[in-house]
């Protein structure tokens, strides 16, 4: 069987980084054989100068928003850019194949090899079913009004079924509710079932105002409702903050992925940590810091996740909300603001982690015999660690 060999001034495993005296080892589709000194792996290795690392995992990313990029001003705030996507986003569909395509090609070529992505259309279909990325679909589920439960409960199940179509091998599906503040009880009550033993994701506390309107029904979410014509007089506050409001309702997921969690506090992580254990559940917070700082020019409580020892993993969003989609520039923003974090937790975030995220870990995340991550070359590291003028390729 022929082989191929790589070889570079240190190499990160999925959970450590090794110095450039060892060699990995695939055969000619991928798949990994070992790791090996170099005295002992003989010739025709493939020498890089930086950082071999396995495929970045992309947590979170609306692809079919793709043909928005620039078009919704910078920190316009949460509400009013929901308010731009709902009113914005219908295209020629032609545009948006193009700019899906265009996309999905950017991921490939920032060393992405697996996407957590938000569906709420087909339109993605026609790509995805190129097999280029793995991608775990979420379609996305919203209804505020209790009325429109079943309305808005079975045009999602009509995408579900034709995202069930998509028979590609690394494909994985399950329906998945917006935001806490966009889902009715009635329509989570029709949703459930279909978290049973997969991941299924959520928008959580990406602004400040989100527990606002559940512990005593304030903040700008009630001028979204206007601004939408939705009657909100139904709601009851519960008193709790939004997280802790909701949580509970996700009991029967394997995984569950909070996505920004910009305004997330210690009692909320406490409550994952409890509701982890006791319904045997992982959590995963996944970071999105440029969509952040686009969106609303704020960031995550990075420190505090860490101290909690709560897993996290890396998204891009949309085009819509980031200038780019690129693993790599997320770690970056990260960096530049938590200079504490070690680069090997950095990589970690960014594979292994959003691999196990996506129920992916089986073949992607890491550097392990029989799996197929692909492999990334990081290149313009400073002092061993990420630096503005990274950057990151794909070698195989």
């Amino acid at each position: 069987m022929p082989y191929r060999k790589f070889k570079a001034d240190q190499l990160f495993t999925g959970i450590e980084i090794l110095d450039g005296n060892h060699v990995l080892i695939t055969d000619e589709k991928g798949i990994v054989q070992e790791i090996i000194d170099a005295k002992d792996a003989g010739d025709h290795i493939q020498t890089f100068e930086g950082l071999l690392s396995p495929g970045f995992i992309n947590c979170h990313c609306h692809l079919e928003l793709s043909h928005m990029k620039g078009l919704i001003p910078e920190r316009t705030g949460l509400v009013d850019f929901v308010f731009n996507i709902v009113t914005q986003r219908h295209f020629p569909e032609e545009e948006i194949f193009e700019a899906i395509a265009r996309a999905e090609d950017e991921m490939i070529n920032n060393g992405i090899v697996a996407v957590g992505d938000i569906c709420n259309n087909t339109l993605t279909i026609p790509q995805k079913s190129k097999q280029r990325l793995a991608y775990y679909n979420f379609i996305e589920v919203s209804g505020w009004l209790p009325q429109i439960a079943a309305l808005r409960f079975n045009k999602s199940k009509e995408y579900y079924d034709a995202f069930s179509q998509l028979r590609t091998p690394d494909s994985k599906l399950s329906l998945a509710p917006h935001a806490p503040y966009s889902v009715s009880n009635e329509l989570w009550e029709l949703i459930a079932p279909y978290f049973q033993n997969k991941t299924t994701t959520i928008h959580n506390q990406e602004t400040d105002f989100e527990d606002s309107l559940f512990t005593n029904g304030s903040g700008d979410f009630t001028r979204m409702y206007e601004m939408m014509k939705i009657d909100n007089s139904f709601f009851k506050p519960t008193g709790k903050s939004s997280l802790q409001s909701y949580l509970l309702k996700f009991n029967g997921a394997a995984n569950v992925l909070l996505v920004h969690n910009t305004f997330i506090k210690e009692d909320d992580l406490q409550f994952i940590k409890f509701l982890s254990k006791q319904n045997q559940q992982q959590f995963f917070c996944c970071l999105c810091v440029n969509a952040n700082t686009y969106i609303e020019n704020a960031l995550p409580p990075v420190d505090l996740l860490r101290n909690q020892q709560i897993n996290i993993t890396i998204g891009t969003d949309s085009l819509a909300s980031n200038w780019g989609l690129s693993i790599l520039d997320e770690l970056k923003k990260i960096r530049h603001h938590f200079s504490s974090v070690p680069i090997s937790e950095l990589l970690q975030w960014a594979t292994i982690n959003g691999a196990k995220a996506l129920q992916m870990e089986n073949m992607l995340g890491s550097f392990e015999k029989g799996k197929k991550p692909g492999v990334v070359l990081i290149e313009g590291l400073k002092d061993g660690n990420i630096a503005e003028g990274s950057t990151a390729k794909p070698v195989l």
